[in-house]
């Protein structure tokens, strides 16, 4: 299998073979100099995959949350990818022994491909190879991609960023919902869980929650106001209905235009990472240079401003000169 070449390890994940589906997204995840061959052979296979971000602080149950999502969704039929990204994390190397154990009762389901991604080091970081990796999971014939990050803080952004619906996590007694304005992720979520919901202090979070999302709202009749759904999800309790709730977001999506504006906007975000990561390996060719330290002296004795200095760079590289 590793030696397979590009085409026969598509078709092969076009078959839902398991092997062949890991094997494009280590190349994906290794920068491979055949990248580009895999994403050529991709590209006309797109099936339009549901793509369901799940975020939240540590400790709200993502990965329970995530594990009972598939199983909800494995119940309607779907065929379903899960993506654990971990943008941080130096030592995971790709592997996350916990989520791989919370979601160890889908392992043996030909109809689940779970795998879990380390983008760090990795140039762009998520926004670079969390929608490869998802067209690879949509080739392969997965009706939804659940992307679940262990981040917080700029992952949770970069989430919202890849997913056609981004779902929240908060859990009562975590102070989440003062936590939630602060990290500014009532911004960027569609669908919003109170999950651990046979705790004290649900009830209250939800409340404060809904009070906090319509703080200041401006939204239009017909505008979509994201719901709040309380969940138990290590019993599976209130799973179902979140999968109401993200159906009837991509619905409205969909009736709106949203979903295709926003994978247009992912398409955009996707081709100027590749194009600024392009840009600035040759600006780095550069470094060793004359032309940049020729640059840089200007600045330095004020014969020429940066924003002059950076456009005589640009100039340079594009030309190739």
């Amino acid at each position: 299998m590793a030696d397979a070449d590009v085409p026969t390890l598509v078709e092969q994940a076009r078959q839902g073979r398991p092997r062949a589906v890991a094997r494009l997204i280590s190349l994906i995840e290794g920068d491979s100099p055949r990248l580009r061959e895999v994403m050529a052979a991709l590209a006309p296979l797109a099936q339009g995959a549901y793509v369901v971000g799940v975020t939240g602080s540590p400790g709200v149950g993502k990965s329970t949350s995530t594990s009972a999502l598939v199983s909800a969704y494995r119940r309607a039929g779907k065929r379903v990818g899960v993506l654990a990204v971990d943008p941080s994390s130096p030592f995971s190397g790709g592997a996350l022994l916990g989520d791989r154990i919370r979601m160890s009762e889908h392992a043996s389901d030909p109809g689940v491909y779970i795998r879990s991604m380390a983008t760090r080091g990795h140039l762009g970081g998520l926004a670079w190879a969390a929608p490869q990796a998802i067209r690879v999971l949509d080739v392969a014939g997965c009706d939804v991609v659940i992307v679940e990050t262990v981040g917080v803080g700029q992952s949770e952004v970069e989430i919202a960023a890849q997913a056609d619906t981004t779902m929240v996590l908060l859990a009562p007694g975590m102070g989440d919902g003062i936590q939630a304005a602060k990290a500014g992720i009532l911004e960027i979520g569609d669908v919003y869980v109170v999950n651990k919901a046979d705790r004290e202090g649900a009830d209250a979070t939800a409340r404060e929650l809904n009070h906090m999302l319509g703080l200041g709202e401006a939204r239009a009749p017909g505008d979509w106001r994201p719901p709040i759904v309380k969940t138990v999800a290590a019993r599976g309790e209130g799973t179902d209905e979140v999968v109401q709730a993200l159906e009837k977001h991509r619905a409205w999506m969909e009736e709106h235009g949203v979903l295709a504006e926003r994978r247009m906007r992912r398409a955009a975000g996707e081709v100027e990472t590749i194009a600024v990561t392009a840009l600035r390996a040759r600006i780095g060719d550069l470094h060793g240079d004359r032309r940049l330290g020729a640059l840089a002296e200007r600045v330095v004795a004020g014969e020429l401003d940066p924003y002059a200095a950076a456009d005589e760079l640009v100039a340079g590289v594009t030309e190739g000169t």
